[in-house]
């Protein structure tokens, strides 16, 4: 990974030693001084998967308050592709706070709103001609793309996959799939979500071959027989599951949905928030096999760290929806239009899609080898810079998730964050910025390898 590293250097801002540190317990003092403060503040529903005081990140680390520096194995959720604090997302940020800081696009509109509308009609799949909006979170891009498919198809049934994540509000956590602790006493919920099977190639009972059209024929039939495909509105997929646990549909899943969808003349949505943006190695994760979705739901990598997302689609279904209808006050700030223009800057420049296909070319060997010596690592999946493993109780399928998150300590304590995921909590996952050094990914797996081996 040489030669990335030498790009790697002209991206960072090198005001950071790009190094792991450890000079206290993680979390130190400083840390446990804030956690203290924290439970008088904070309500208790809000967690946190490492309990430090983070006081500066750049590139591949996250410094806390007590001179630590961890290596990041989580971007904020896939959130800093580009790097935290990335140079040119700063620079633009400041030029524009100068400026003005709200107006309002609803009110008084500006540029920078349109103009990043422009790159992702631009760059999204598909060459029909298409239009955006601008909203605050993944969550409400994904409820926004439901709003939208079921006024311009005048249907009311929307689809969704087991396992899946769409988010927190009423409807998104109607649409999620795990019980806690997204919907765990927060019902009753939105009507009219019909959840199918996903082809889970893992845990498909025949197994990963012919999973993905066998998958995709009992989604279909069931949606046929309990839905009526005259009443479907929309298929809502990831195409690679994130808290669900990175899980990839088996090759011809997705397409046959997507063709179903076209047949029926319901929409095809692909919810991207945590694919999108380079992560996986191809711009957008569900260009991987060709399908192209009726709307696509963006955020989290899209502005550098700033709150912004989108939904983007076919021009007839977007403009389907009557003027005032879409919209919000915060939707398209000014600071994080021109941190997303940014970020688009950088990914192009620096093909980040292809630095996210070089990190899955290091991890993927290197955890597939330690899955052959260790029964516990049921399943190593993923593509580019969005890769995970799955652990289970030796010689069977069942999930282990006290194992999982005793990994998980263990990688925090010797400075490496990971994310735990997966319906069963027994999924470890990885999502390095696409800026991470070289050397520091592979120190990351040392770290990893010697957590899953020793206590």
């Amino acid at each position: 990974m040489d030669s990335q590293d030498t790009t790697l250097r002209e991206i960072g801002s090198g005001r950071l030693p790009q190094e792991r540190r450890v000079v206290t317990d993680i979390p130190g003092p400083n840390s446990r001084a804030l956690a203290e403060r924290r439970k008088s503040a904070v309500a208790q529903g809000v967690g946190s998967v490492l309990p430090v005081q983070v006081t500066d990140a750049d590139g591949g680390v996250i410094v806390d308050a007590d001179g630590n520096s961890l290596i990041d194995f989580g971007s904020g959720i896939a959130v800093t592709n580009v790097g935290n604090a990335n140079p040119r997302v700063v620079e633009r940020v400041k030029a524009q706070v100068e400026r003005f800081t709200h107006t309002c696009f609803m009110v008084a509109p500006y540029e920078s709103y349109v103009a990043v509308c422009e790159r992702l009609n631009r760059i999204t799949p598909g060459d029909h001609e298409k239009r955006s909006i601008l909203v605050n979170s993944g969550a409400e891009a994904v409820e926004n793309a439901v709003k939208i498919a079921r006024y311009a198809t005048g249907r009311q049934a929307v689809v969704v996959l087991d396992h899946g994540y769409h988010g927190r509000t009423l409807l998104t956590m109607t649409l999620t799939a795990k019980n806690m602790p997204y919907k765990h006493g927060f019902g009753p919920y939105a009507p009219e979500v019909y959840r199918m099977p996903l082809a889970y190639p893992y845990r498909w009972p025949t197994g990963p071959d012919g999973c993905g059209p066998e998958a995709a024929a009992q989604a279909i039939d069931q949606i046929t027989k309990q839905i009526g495909a005259e009443n479907l509105a929309a298929v809502l997929v990831e195409p690679i599951q994130g808290e669900g646990g990175f899980i990839e549909p088996a090759p011809g899943f997705l397409p046959a949905l997507a063709e179903f969808c076209r047949t029926s003349g319901a929409l095809f949505i692909a919810d991207e928030v945590q694919t999108g943006f380079a992560r996986t190695g191809d711009l957008f994760a569900c260009e991987h096999e060709g399908v192209v979705p009726d709307l696509i739901a963006t955020a989290k990598g899209i502005a550098g760290g700033l709150p912004l997302a989108a939904v983007t689609g076919r021009a007839e279904i977007m403009d389907a929806v009557h003027a005032g209808g879409l919209g919000g006050t915060y939707g398209g700030n000014p600071l994080a239009c021109e941190a997303a223009l940014a970020v688009l800057e950088e990914i192009e420049e620096h093909d980040l899609a292809g630095r996210a296909r070089g990190i899955g070319a290091v991890m993927l060997p290197r955890l597939r080898a330690l899955a052959e010596r260790l029964p516990a690592i049921g399943d190593v999946r993923g593509r580019g810079a969005m890769i995970a493993i799955e652990l289970v109780r030796p010689g069977t399928k069942d999930p282990d998730p006290a194992l999982t998150a005793e990994v998980a300590r263990r990688c925090h304590a010797r400075g490496l964050l990971v994310l735990t995921a997966g319906t069963y909590g027994n999924v470890l996952r990885f999502l390095p910025p696409l800026v991470i050094p070289g050397h520091l990914l592979e120190e990351g797996l040392d770290i990893l390898e010697e957590a899953l081996s020793h206590p």
